[in-house]
């Protein structure tokens, strides 16, 4: 076979050098941020979700403004973890280049503008809010989180995005 037949059928993908290149740019003692800082809009959307079905069993208004809480601290700390990750998907060339990192990108800010709409739902009357359409956004706010969460674990575990190489994998 000669060169020219291996170059045409070389993978695009993987003939590029920066393919490898999946480590973390801002990372707290070689522990990537965006790994760190989702967990709290994550557990924000669970959070709110519970609150709602509490509120709706007991009537209980704290529940209400447990929910307000929740949702928007979910909304702020994903809107800050969103700009970790934006800012790691542009600059590392190896997330850069998979699709799987644009399907998690795009499925997170859909999930953003969800947990927004829920919050903005809420803040006029955190109470009135609830049923029936504040636990419907909370109800798909718990599944997108599913599903973006999903993805963005099979970055890690599957294409090792945002780990530090050790050296035997040099």
């Amino acid at each position: 076979m000669t060169e020219k037949t291996k170059t045409l059928r070389s993978d695009p993908i993987l003939s590029r050098r920066s393919f490898d290149e999946t480590e973390s740019r801002i990372a707290f003692a070689s522990h990537p941020v965006h790994a760190m800082m989702v967990a709290f809009p994550i557990s924000a959307a669970f959070g709110t979700f519970g609150a709602d079905l509490l509120y709706w069993a007991t009537g209980d208004v704290f529940w209400a403004r447990a929910a307000l809480w929740a949702i928007g601290s979910g909304f702020i700390f994903g809107v800050l973890a969103g700009m970790v990750g934006t800012v790691e998907l542009l600059s590392v060339p190896g997330i850069r280049v998979r699709a799987a990192s644009w399907t998690h990108f795009i499925l997170a800010m859909t999930l953003l503008s969800v947990l927004g709409g829920n919050w903005g739902l809420r803040l006029g009357d955190p109470v009135g809010a609830i049923l029936p359409y504040g636990v419907m956004l909370s109800a798909l706010c718990v599944l997108m989180t599913g599903l973006t969460g999903w993805h963005g674990g099979k970055l890690v575990f599957d294409y090792q995005i945002g780990t530090q190489r050790g050296s035997d994998q040099d």
